[in-house]
């Protein structure tokens, strides 16, 4: 069993930053995968940034050259540094892991964060 807390929301101008983190905990094999992903109102949730333990990393194309997502493997946790924000990363981000894995792309996780509430805005 995982489980995943997650902080570093809030409240943002268009053009500021937030630094998100996620702390696993449990039964986590050294090989898995981390990231982050967000649901807007009225949107599908998507994939926003993954790291597998060997470093590999994928960003969804609306936020590459933005966010940056980083993990520390002592410690079983991830970060999601977000600069230039835009209104349109407003939305709940969640934090996922999967184990075995080194990517998303294949299928759901079967771990998640409760969520945290970003919101770009004047």
């Amino acid at each position: 069993q995982v489980q995943l807390v997650e902080s570093g929301g809030g409240l943002v101008q268009p053009g500021g930053s937030l630094r998100l983190s996620c702390a696993a905990s449990g039964s986590i094999w050294s090989i898995n995968t981390m990231g982050w992903y967000r649901q807007a109102p009225g949107k599908q949730r998507e994939l926003v940034a993954a790291i597998a333990s060997g470093s590999a990393t994928d960003y969804a194309d609306s936020v590459k050259g933005r966010f940056t997502i980083s993990r520390d493997n002592a410690k079983n946790t991830v970060y999601l540094q977000m600069n230039s924000l835009k209104p349109e990363d407003t939305a709940v981000y969640y934090c996922a892991l999967d184990q075995l894995v080194n990517t998303f792309r294949r299928k759901t996780p079967d771990y998640w964060g409760q969520g945290t509430q970003v919101t770009v805005s004047s």
